[in-house]
């Protein structure tokens, strides 16, 4: 069997891994657990002066792990400019936010070819090289540079923008071109892939060729033949599901339990980020307690938002703006043994985390675009089957796509947000169970193991060479 190379812009250590709630690094653990194999990419850690010369390598039983440090400048252009100041919010839709200059892409652009003469020397042969993410789009095409011929795929975290989006891109030809070096591309969404879809037809000579009811493409561009394809990511959810049943049990889920006092709980745990939609997820909450006064002094609000990238501006107004928010409908609504929002900038543990997912009544997954959303899939899969709680979930998460039995709202639409709040709080238990009962066969058949074997599976049978029809 061919040994599983696997890169993405950050590397997750075992311990760290642990820790995670969810996201790429339980995902990428899960992938590599039965192959083995290697997990390269950035540690983690900025020095001073040059990027690390040569990899450090650490062995975790069948995985290898080889990471590498980067400069203070590296960082800067790579990682917090082109990547993070003008991909991210390109990727979600947010044209107004986006800053664009040649020295920030410049510095992606060295940055890739560098993690690319770091990794060519540790290849073998037959190896498969699985690269993730949008940090990483030229590292395919850098390493073809470098003659290597293995098989490579790539996996898109994040959405995929429409071409009238991505044109907005100086240089989003040579963006595209890159992701065509790859033998296979892998999305969350139809929608994401009808977007690299129609800029391949739209922006350059190449030919698509659809297959199936949108979930997979030959695209035939830059001289390469590649298929893109939907792999929908998920979450490990027999082990979640057995977690969650002790994890209710808890030590911190009993504090919570006790610090409700019989209240009802509505939940949201996010990465503290501008897409998650947080002020307007603060804005239907504000419109629930305004519409529905019934539930003052009855219902909290618990919404977990670690900081994440504290350095870039966008980041550091969204905090403040949260905060803000948080203070001014806690003062319009709090009485004095009852504080409506708990708002918490710090990460939880993934065991802490489902004690708190199975004790709340509400799961409110609001994101103005996302790839997917494991949240979403993770509040789902630690419920009591008997008595479940209700997610709310944006209709722009992709994991919207895959649990239709959710309550599925517009997040720009607050009231509607409130309304389908109310619903929530007050749905029938049967109604629950059914909706709950739904998604989990979902998600039961879509776990993590299926989307690492059908990706995997897709990358062995390349290089592609379908016939031209």
């Amino acid at each position: 069997m061919s040994r599983l190379v696997v890169v993405s812009n950050r590397v997750a250590l075992v311990e760290e891994g642990k820790q995670a709630a969810g996201g790429l690094a339980v995902a990428i653990l899960a992938a590599l657990k039965k192959t083995g194999g290697i997990w390269f990419g950035w540690s983690g850690k900025v020095v001073d002066g040059e990027s690390q010369a040569e990899p450090t390598r650490t062995e975790a039983g069948k995985l290898t792990y080889a990471t590498l440090d980067l400069g203070r400048r590296d960082h800067e252009e790579y990682y917090n400019g082109f990547a993070n100041q003008t991909l991210w919010p390109l990727f979600h839709y947010r044209l107004g936010l986006i800053s664009v200059n040649r020295r920030t892409r410049e510095g992606y652009e060295r940055v890739n070819a560098y993690f690319a003469d770091k990794l060519e020397p540790l290849l073998r042969a037959d190896d498969m090289i699985w690269v993730h993410d949008y940090h990483l789009i030229p590292f395919g095409d850098e390493l073809r540079r470098r003659g290597c011929s293995q098989r490579m795929g790539f996996f898109l975290h994040t959405p995929f923008p429409p071409p009238e989006l991505l044109t907005a891109l100086p240089n989003h030809r040579d963006l595209v071109r890159e992701l065509c070096a790859y033998d296979l591309v892998g999305f969350h969404t139809a929608t994401d892939l009808r977007g690299f879809c129609d800029y391949i037809r739209r922006e350059t000579d190449g030919q698509v060729e659809q297959r199936g009811a949108y979930g997979s493409a030959i695209i035939r561009a830059f001289g390469r033949t590649l298929l893109a394809k939907v792999f929908p990511i998920s979450i490990d959810t027999e082990a979640l599901e057995s977690l969650a049943r002790t994890a209710g049990r808890s030590r911190q889920a009993e504090r919570l339990r006790e610090s409700l006092v019989g209240r009802r709980l509505i939940i949201g745990v996010d990465r503290l980020d501008y897409s998650k939609g947080l002020p307007q997820r603060f804005a239907a909450f504000e419109q629930l307690l305004e519409s529905y006064p019934e539930h003052c002094n009855r219902v909290t609000f618990l919404q977990v938002a670690p900081p994440s990238r504290e350095d870039v501006p966008e980041y550091i107004a969204i905090r403040r703006e949260l905060s803000e928010m948080a203070g001014r409908i806690n003062g319009r609504f709090a009485e004095f043994d009852w504080q409506p929002i708990r708002y918490l900038n710090r990460s939880f543990g993934q065991r802490v985390l489902a004690g708190f997912y199975r004790l709340a009544n509400v799961g409110l997954v609001t994101p103005l675009r996302d790839g997917m959303n494991l949240v979403a899939k993770e509040y789902v899969a630690c419920q009591d089957a008997e008595d479940p709680g209700v997610l709310v979930l944006s209709q722009f998460a992709g994991a919207a796509q895959e649990l239709g039995e959710a309550l599925i709202v517009n997040p720009f639409d607050i009231e509607g947000v409130g309304d389908a709040l109310q619903r929530a709080l007050t749905m029938p238990l049967g109604e629950r169970k059914e909706r709950h009962a739904a998604m989990m066969r979902t998600l039961r058949s879509h776990h993590i193991g299926w989307w690492r074997e059908s990706y995997v599976d897709a990358l062995t049978r390349a290089p592609y060479d379908f016939p031209a029809t």
